[in-house]
């Protein structure tokens, strides 16, 4: 697995520690799109843009929340970032929501809590034909249409 990641200056070592945690697994490579531009925004498109363009499989963003790198990943097109605060809504990121992206929050959640969402999102696959499938086609379709 490809594995993309960034963040802004005031989350660079929960980064860190999410980048160690991903090689201790053996989850795959992981390239670091940085942490020092303050302007977040530029860092979350940067890593939103090559994920939609399939260059990843997979993105994490981190700042203070999470948040702000969660809003403007979902500006690109074909990028589906969801701010994750649990594990239950990491696994539900993927196997329901189909989301390529991560977003954590640096000051929101503990190392060992970020280490376990990182986990399950990085284990887990959409289930095609689920429950959830009518949902996840709606907001592609409408993606796909602008």
């Amino acid at each position: 697995m490809r594995i993309a990641i960034g963040c802004d200056p005031n989350a660079k070592d929960a980064k860190e520690q999410i980048m160690k945690y991903i090689e201790k697994k053996g989850y795959g490579t992981v390239e670091d799109f940085g942490s020092d531009d303050p302007i977040y925004a530029n860092t979350a498109i940067k890593v939103a843009e090559s994920v939609a363009a399939r260059k990843y499989d997979r993105g994490i963003l981190v700042c203070g929340t999470g948040i702000g790198v969660s809003i403007a990943a979902n500006k690109v097109k074909g990028a589906y970032a969801a701010l994750l605060s649990d594990v239950y809504s990491a696994e539900r990121a993927r196997l329901s929501n189909d989301a390529n992206i991560a977003c954590m929050g640096a000051f929101t959640t503990g190392e060992k809590v970020r280490e376990l969402m990182t986990d399950v999102f990085l284990s887990n696959e959409f289930v095609q034909g689920c429950s959830s499938q009518p949902k996840v086609d709606a907001f592609v379709q409408y993606d796909n249409a602008r």
